[in-house]
């Protein structure tokens, strides 16, 4: 019974619409495919911009190689074309296509012939397909052309059944992404026709070209690929509109490969084949390599490694790294953890006698691999030898020191023999040389464990061996001793070896960990982002022996923000480089597709935030191997982050300032509204009252309220004064005068200026005879004795107050106490804080701007003293302020002067 279809079977396919979404952002690409040169690309292409023109569409000819076909030729007239870039080329100037010119006339569509083609250094991409990725990106459509000999999944199969090699290729990318592919298809034998009426090459290159390439057979196999191809990417297109449109029908299994890839040239071929199943099957595909982590990797090695996984992305391919011991449990593992359906991989013919003694790597599969597929792709040892680069020569400078170390071991084992021989009956002596073997395979590895085997073979069959002093082994039980000592040292030499590599990989690896958490730790401890470029750059250039230059945006412009060792400037390719891998988010300079002239290879910084700067190495001839790379990719990865902390660090604390500065204002206008407002009130209504009513008033009314008058402005310039002194302190242009200051008459004056404010206060006094002279400001000092006793006036309940003056050592001392409700142990660290106001006992109310003890503590400071406050300062109540200044050596000088 058929089950009802719900909303959401009805639904597109969110990945369909997605990959849309992505298409619509870019300028379109259609490529004219053809089988072989001459099918009539070029021509169709020019036909159809002819057509174009005439509808009045901007169309321009960027390139179009006519290749001496004089139809192909006439075509170009009436049609705007782009002049070509001229460049010198080994001692020749040719012709290419000027990206930026396209670039800078933005047609609506644009020519571009010969995708596949290699341009010179000197332009910015080293492929033409890149120029024509650059156009997409800037919402420009491109026509192009290309045969399909050039995708490299086809370039090997075309290269063994033509006999011709196909340098030029084309990721098969390129042609999957194309939005319309148009197939320019002929007969083999009307292009063979073609050929010879000289319409494709001239008379003597369509010579050579038909006695190598332009055979029946070829171009009939030629024809099949790329009538299959395009087939097969109209399946896709067929699928996916399906999908976008959530139209039910006939699905194919989904599919998805993983391919084991080792670092030999035979993977190669298996990951062409690997690429040309995925691309049919139209799944996606892994390359897989396992290594194993007590062996170490030589250089050569990691490079074919290298070189076979950057094959295998082209060609669409995801890849991964594995680290174990079991190769079939490791890619089993992985296999089922990607839920992939086959397995690919490529298998030597080897001996039968190895087969007897241990399974192949894809038997094992085949009988571990429950539900999944393993495809085989064969190749023969003949075929292995053929496609392998050439052995390098042996380094005999390397073996010198193999050698001495095995003659020396060997040599000492046999004097250690002979000498404890002659001393003790010893009855086996072979064991000083087997461990002359261990030293050797200790020291310089397994070949030279390998020669110190066969020296002490030599030398106890010579030396120990009855007959003594020849080859000749007498007794039945000493041959079979002898072998089994060869056995013995060469299996103790092999593993001595593997420990020997097994102690330089973890002495490798502890390096590594070593230099991440060092650099961990230092930028741990840096709150810049240039320190933390600067800690990077020393880091990377001791691990990787390159330069090292780290790029940082700084108001719109990439500017060089780190370089080590210091003394190398980037030329302005370099920098070119540098601020499209900063634009594009994608590695970009040497090595890659993108300025490759450039000396420095650069990748960009990458954090939540998008990217935050380059980093860059010299590319010295060579790529970083996979360990370079993950300690790379590791730092680059800790510095983004310290950056990107340095910065959210900076934001928060611009964004703390930001609304400290808002509290202060809104503080500042609560203070502004009420201790403004009063006085101004107060003001105001007397002088109403003596204008309107003065005639009528007593001369006793008339006087207090002009006292007002006069007590409410002076309470407005104290309010207007502490403003001015507390932006005086903020913005740091207070400057206190250094002058001998008595303290005594300061303090009577402040004295004397709060009585005169507050009659009814009762203020105390307690100077000691011996007060000393200090270096400060008169004023400054009366000003803060005043705040603090109009503090006390305020919050002291009407309860005496005390002034306590003494010398303390070198220290003057004054203290300020009153008998108020005190201050609550939670307040008193922000009692020196701007606008923090308590409340009086009786009605609740908080008096004053809360601004008296914050100038008082900037005035103190000032003047090189220290203010602190105590509560409750007696019997659990009041407050108690503590001024203490230095008393300078020179004081008691000058008041015994005076």
């Amino acid at each position: 019974m058929n089950k009802r279809k719900t909303d959401a079977d009805l639904r597109p396919d969110p990945e369909a619409l997605l990959a849309l979404a992505g298409k619509g952002r870019r300028g379109r690409l259609t490529i004219f495919l053809g089988a072989a040169p001459g099918v009539g690309k070029t021509f169709a292409m020019l036909t159809r911009a002819r057509r174009l023109r005439v509808e009045g569409q901007d169309i321009l000819i960027g390139l179009v190689e006519t290749h001496g076909r004089p139809e192909t030729a006439e075509l170009l007239d009436g049609l705007e074309t782009l002049p070509c870039r001229r460049i010198d080329y080994h001692g020749r100037m040719i012709e290419e296509f000027d990206l930026d010119a396209a670039l800078a006339r933005r047609p609506a569509i644009i020519v571009v012939d010969e995708l596949a083609h290699t341009n010179p250094p000197e332009c910015r991409h080293p492929k033409r397909f890149q120029d024509v990725e650059e156009l997409l990106d800037n919402g420009i459509d491109v026509w192009t052309a290309v045969n399909v000999q050039h995708l490299e999944s086809l370039s090997d199969v075309v290269s063994q059944f033509a006999g011709v090699p196909v340098r030029e290729v084309v990721p098969d990318h390129v042609l999957n992404d194309a939005d319309d592919v148009i197939l320019i298809d002929i007969p083999p034998a009307e292009l063979i026709e073609r050929l010879e009426q000289g319409k494709v090459y001239l008379p003597d290159n369509a010579k050579r070209a038909r006695d190598k390439f332009f055979r029946l057979g070829n171009l009939t196999a030629l024809r099949e690929m790329a009538l299959r191809r395009t087939a097969d990417r109209v399946d896709d297109q067929m699928i996916d509109y399906l999908r976008q449109n959530a139209i039910e029908g006939p699905w194919r299994t989904a599919e998805r490969l993983v391919v084991c890839v080792a670092a030999d040239p035979v993977s190669e071929e298996v990951i062409r084949a690997a690429g040309r199943m995925a691309q049919s099957l139209n799944a996606p595909w892994t390359a897989v390599h396992v290594e194993r982590p007590d062996r170490p990797t030589s250089t050569t090695t990691l490079q074919q490694l290298d070189d076979n996984f950057r094959l295998a992305e082209r060609l669409g391919a995801e890849t991964k790294r594995l680290v174990g011991s079991d190769f079939v449990d490791e890619i089993l593992k992985f296999a089922r953890k990607e839920h992939a359906t086959q397995i690919v991989m490529g298998v030597i013919q080897s001996r039968p006698i190895v087969r007897f003694w241990q399974p192949s790597l894809v038997e094992t599969l085949i009988r571990n691999g429950e539900g999944i597929s393993v495809h085989v792709v064969n190749t023969s040892d003949r075929k292995q030898v053929a496609t392998r680069r050439p052995r390098a020569l042996p380094n005999w400078r390397a073996l010198v020191p193999e050698v001495a170390v095995s003659v020396v071991s060997v040599l000492v084992a046999t004097v250690a023999a002979i000498g404890l021989s002659s001393i003790l009956p010893l009855p086996n002596v072979s064991l000083l040389f087997l461990l002359a073997v261990v030293v050797a395979a200790i020291r310089e590895g397994y070949r030279a464990a390998i020669i110190a085997a066969a020296l002490s073979a030599l030398v106890y069959n010579v030396s120990f061996i009855e007959p003594v002093g020849t080859l000749t082994i007498a007794a039945p039980h000493e041959v079979f001793a002898f072998f089994v000592f060869i056995a013995a040292a060469i299996a103790a030499g092999g593993i001595a070896s593997r420990v020997r590599e097994q102690r330089a990989v973890a002495l490798e690896r502890a390096r590594i960990t070593e230099a991440l958490y060092d650099l961990s730790s230092k930028l741990s401890a840096v709150s810049r982002g240039e320190d933390a470029v600067w800690a990077a750059a020393t880091q990377l250039n001791g691990l990787l022996k390159r330069q090292i230059v780290f790029y940082l945006p700084n108001d719109g412009e990439l500017e060089l923000a780190a370089s080590w060792p210091p003394d190398e400037t980037p030329e302005v390719i370099d920098i070119a480089a540098a601020r499209w891998a900063f634009d594009k988010d994608e590695a970009a300079g040497a090595g890659t597709g993108t300025l490759p002239s450039s000396a420095y290879q650069f990748r960009p910084l990458q954090s939540p935030a998008g990217v935050i700067g380059v980093c860059g190495f010299r590319f010295e001839a060579r790529p970083l191997d996979s360990g370079e790379v993950r300690i790379f990719e590791a730092t680059l990865h800790q510095t983004a982050i310290t950056i990107d902390r340095a910065r959210l660090s900076r934001t928060a604390m611009e964004q703390a300032a930001t609304l400290a500065g808002d509290r202060f204002r809104s503080a500042l206008l609560s203070s502004i509204s009420h201790d403004l407002k009063t006085p101004l009130a107060t003001i105001t209504g007397a002088a109403s009252s003596l204008r309107e009513f003065g005639d009528r008033l007593s001369a006793e009314t008339r006087s207090d309220l002009l006292v007002s008058i006069e007590e409410e402005a002076e309470r407005l310039s104290r309010f207007v004064g502490n403003l001015l002194d507390m932006t005086g302190i903020e913005s740091g242009t207070l400057e206190p005068r250094s002058e001998w200051t008595d303290l005594k008459e300061v303090i009577h004056q402040a004295v004397d200026r709060t009585q005169k404010l507050f009659g009814d206060a009762k203020i105390e006094t307690s100077l000691a005879s011996d007060l000393p002279l200090i270096k400060g400001d008169s004023v400054l000092l009366g000003q803060v004795l005043f705040n603090l006793l109009d503090n006390a006036v305020k919050y002291g309940g009407g309860e005496p107050i005390s002034i306590y003056a003494r010398r303390n050592d070198k220290e003057a001392v004054v203290s300020v106490t009153d008998l108020g409700r005190g201050i609550p142990e939670r307040d008193l660290s922000r009692v020196f804080d701007k606008f923090v106001r308590g409340s009086r006992k009786s009605d609740g109310r908080t008096p004053g701007t809360g601004l008296g003890l914050a100038i008082a503590r900037g005035f103190v400071e000032a003047m090189g003293g220290r203010i602190a406050v105590e509560s409750p300062a007696l019997k659990k109540r009041g407050t108690r302020f503590i001024l203490r200044f230095p008393v300078p050596e020179q004081a008691d000088v000058k008041e015994r002067q005076e």
